[in-house]
């Protein structure tokens, strides 16, 4: 078992040393999920890799893009966790994945155009580099604060997120608004140079966390050696599932979890896509993502603190049921300003309930085993990710009608709803025995 090194600070949470390094790597990942993932991606997808197909197919394959890197990142996640042992481990770990969705987003720019394959297995590298870096990430909270501060600091880095985020992708998208006013030929030329700065965006904020030192950590550096062999790993992994299956009200929370996030990660991935084959222009995909990002900033914060104040449950239901609202919302919607609207909504809850989720996960879990929980956690979380594009492309092309896909999230989150209300229920009643 770890044990605290430091003696307790009092200065406020968010300034401190160890606090910041860890959420400038959200400020820095955060332009890929932006600028990348929900932005101009999806955008260039359609309009420069997919020339020459139909809106439903390149919705199709930019859907299973998302699914082949989801079944990736579900095979590595478990692995991943039982190998984030200790600080140095995480530290390692997120370089070397980070790194590699650094590399892959700079090279998008150089895939030509009508390349949709191509431009689906770069994207799917990249994002499984971007990916899987959280699950060392996100393990690390339990390594810089104690349990009662998870709330505030998971909230703060996913709000540092939406801010750095969105300050870069506002600069791309006015590149692409008014390219000759940065010395650029045209709009194409903008996505393509936004696809490098996210690279180097990403590899400058996170060498603070890179370069940490082993003081900037609450818990003694202690690595596991005995997991040195595949036939290891799996023994472990087999063990660390069979406990969270015994642990009725973490289970309970994993399958919620694993329902309402499968939502909210296709929303982000597929919103822009969904905009566009329903007719709605480019330039309101971008405004509508600079909202997102802007009202999610402050709102982020105000999550963290009703976690603190009134629970992580309680804060989680809030985001839930707007989205869910939003959602029946969205599929009646039929303009720009309409969607704007969509958007502000979102920005609303979108970091709250993954902030939420994280530091309601980390209160959960034993200290001394943050790493391979995280890893399931993580694993869950990709693995809604493979059902949640797939089956928007699916039901798209079945039914010929972007709209039909709404239902896929409104079914999911209901589902996640459900389970929430167990996972309560559970903790309620073993609350009641002790």
């Amino acid at each position: 078992m770890t044990k605290n090194t430091q003696p307790p600070q009092k200065r406020s949470v968010y300034f401190r040393r160890p606090v910041l390094k860890w959420a400038l790597y959200d400020w820095a990942n955060s332009a890929f999920s932006t600028t990348v993932m929900a932005g101009f991606f999806p955008i260039f997808f359609k309009e420069y890799w997919s020339l020459g197909l139909d809106a439903s197919t390149s919705t199709y394959y930019l859907g299973m893009a998302n699914s082949l890197a989801g079944v990736a990142l579900v095979i590595l996640s478990p692995f991943l966790g039982l190998f984030a042992t200790s600080p140095v481990r995480k530290k390692g770990g997120l370089a070397v994945f980070s790194l590699l969705g650094i590399i892959n987003t700079i090279a998008l720019p150089f895939i030509p155009a009508g390349s949709a394959v191509l431009a689906a297995s770069i994207f799917s590298l990249a994002s499984i580099g971007f990916i899987s870096s959280f699950v060392f990430y996100d393990s690390l909270l339990t390594d810089i604060v104690p349990p009662e501060d998870y709330d505030q600091v998971s909230s703060y880095g996913y709000a540092l997120g939406y801010l750095g985020g969105g300050l870069l992708f506002l600069i791309n998208a006015l590149m692409t608004i008014k390219p000759e006013i940065f010395g650029l030929s045209s709009p194409a030329e903008a996505v393509k140079i936004s696809f490098i700065s996210v690279g180097i965006w990403w590899l400058v904020f996170s060498l603070p966390l890179y370069f940490s030192k082993k003081s900037d950590f609450n818990y003694e550096d202690k690595i596991d050696n005995d997991l040195a062999t595949p036939s290891q790993f799996l023994t472990e992994l087999k063990h660390t599932f069979l406990e969270i299956k015994a642990h009725k009200i973490l289970f309970y929370f994993l399958m919620a979890y694993f329902f309402y996030i499968e939502a909210v990660n296709t929303t982000i991935k597929m919103a822009v896509d969904y905009g566009l084959s329903i007719g709605l222009q480019s330039s309101d995909m971008i405004k509508a993502l600079l909202l997102v990002q802007f009202v999610a900033f402050p709102f982020a914060i105000l999550f963290g603190w009703i976690g603190r104040r009134f629970g992580s449950t309680t804060g989680i239901y809030i985001c839930l049921f707007v989205y869910l609202g939003n959602s029946i919302f969205a599929n009646q919607l039929s303009n720009a300003n309409q969607f704007f609207i969509m958007a502000i909504l979102i920005g609303t809850v979108q970091g709250g309930v993954q902030a939420l989720s994280r530091s309601h996960f980390a209160s959960l879990v034993p200290l001394d085993k943050a790493g391979p929980y995280f890893g399931f956690f993580n694993m869950l979380g990709r693995f809604s990710s493979v059902l949640g594009p797939a089956l928007i492309g699916l039901v798209g092309v079945q039914t010929n009608s972007p709209r039909s896909s709404i239902f896929v999230l409104i079914t999911f989150f209901a589902i996640g709803l459900y389970f929430l209300t167990a996972h309560t229920r559970a903790r309620s009643i073993a609350k009641v025995k002790h």
